[in-house]
């Protein structure tokens, strides 16, 4: 469970006077970006925050090295299982309909905030043909029973829109307090028919040797780890949702969502609530690193030896990246950078660099492109591209992007070669 794994964590910060929910865990969790904070009294509830706000955390914890964690959400991707089918699960022991919301340790993390929100949530909902899907939501909530729930036309979005058209109801499960393992997968962007629980199965097996535990609550699969599950439904009604503060630090806007019916509470003994901050460590590695794969697989296609992705922290994990390869035809790092945007259709900036270069230092990076790089030969710029929605500073979501090709021309190595004793 997740006390068992934070307990695990030298580095971690405990807060053991009351903390209140609305901007005081900001403000800690703001204070250390990188260690997990655990909060001992958050209305009378336990609340955690950063807990995989670093690459070697997670790295560690599913015991690869920070450069293996690309390959190991590949594989999962690539090759998900089936998760276990169980019977039993620990977040049965408390069941009520006699909650509020309001009551919960929901963080109001930014004052333009809309409200409380709900970050770390994610929706489980199965479709009529079986298919289950899995992916993170921000939810708003409005009052004791009820919430706005931002859904991005995706998987969840297009189940929604089946059944909202109809005049009906998507029953779902919102879970809080996951294994990194399920958070990961949540976050990865794969084809509409494979599931997210069998990516996280696949990345238990790696790591752990065995699957991910599920038990069916209502027809739609949980999994056992999760410390809070919340039987709910999205209905086609929509009201406001917003402001929010998402992954560049920058406010979104209000906009017009779904209304979601929280129905009954699950919970784990003394659970702990995920608080995840928005914009900060935590938020870019959940929602960064399942991305880096893709752009590595895109990349591969058009350059044989790729060593490495990086979305960089600068970036938000989403707008900049660095990619390492070993060029076999000058021409090569103009085309990694093309394929790295395809790969990450968000992706605003990219450095394309040797693979000497180490892509998680960040002068070294620098180095690259202040030894190796001539704006006039080696800059990529393509004028009004489609982006992300998430950065204030495009029009309509549409962005220049921009690439530089910090590799070394392969006639002339010998003359970018460092020094080396």
């Amino acid at each position: 469970m997740l006390g068992e794994i934070i307990s695990g964590f030298e580095d971690k910060v405990i807060i053991k006077e009351p903390v209140k929910k609305e901007l005081e865990i900001t403000r800690y969790l703001l204070k250390y970006p990188t260690r997990p904070v655990v909060f001992s009294d958050v209305d009378g509830w336990k609340v955690a925050g950063n807990i995989w706000s670093t690459r070697e955390r997670i790295a560690s914890y599913l015991g690869v090295k920070r450069e293996e964690l690309i390959h190991l959400i590949a594989e999962a991707m690539e090759n998900p299982s089936s998760p276990r089918q169980v019977g039993k699960a620990p977040f049965l022991k408390n069941s009520s309909r006699d909650f509020s919301l309001k009551e919960l340790p929901v963080p109001k993390y930014y004052p333009k905030d809309g409200g409380p929100y709900f970050t770390s949530a994610m929706v489980i909902a199965k479709d009529d043909e079986g298919f289950v899907n899995v992916s993170f939501h921000r939810i708003m909530v409005r009052d004791e029973k009820t919430a706005a729930i931002r859904l991005v036309p995706r998987h969840l979005y297009s189940m929604w829109k089946e059944k909202s058209e109809l005049g009906e109801e998507l029953d779902v499960r919102i879970v809080v307090g996951n294994p990194v393992h399920l958070l990961l997968a949540g976050a990865t962007s794969v084809s509409y028919g494979v599931s997210e629980l069998g990516i996280a199965s696949k990345i238990s097996e790696i790591a752990f040797g065995k699957p991910l535990d599920v038990i069916d609550l209502g027809g739609i699969p949980v999994p056992i780890e999760s410390e809070f599950v919340f039987e709910a439904r999205i209905t086609p009604e929509l009201v406001d949702e917003g402001p929010f503060v998402d992954i560049t630090g920058t406010y979104d806007h209000v906009r017009k969502q779904p209304l979601v019916v929280f129905e009954r509470m699950y919970h784990v003994d003394d659970p702990i609530f995920h608080a995840l901050l928005p914009g900060g460590y935590e938020h870019y590695m959940l929602m960064g690193l399942p991305k880096e794969p893709q752009i590595y697989a895109s990349v591969k296609r058009v350059v044989p030896k790729v060593h490495g992705v990086r979305l960089t922290e600068g970036g938000t994990m989403w707008l900049h990246a660095v990619v390492s390869i070993t060029k076999q035809h000058d021409g090569d790092g103009k085309n990694a950078i093309l394929a790295a945007f395809a790969g990450h259709p968000s992706l605003k900036h990219v450095v394309v660099v040797d693979e000497d270069v180490d892509i998680y230092d960040d002068r070294e990076v620098e180095w690259a492109v202040a030894t190796r790089f001539q704006a006039d030969r080696d800059l990529v710029v393509i004028p009004r591209a489609r982006g992300s929605s998430l950065d204030p500073s495009a029009e309509n979501s549409l962005t220049t992007k921009w690439g530089i090709d910090a590799t070394k021309p392969l006639g002339e190595k010998e003359k970018f070669e460092r020094a080396k004793v």
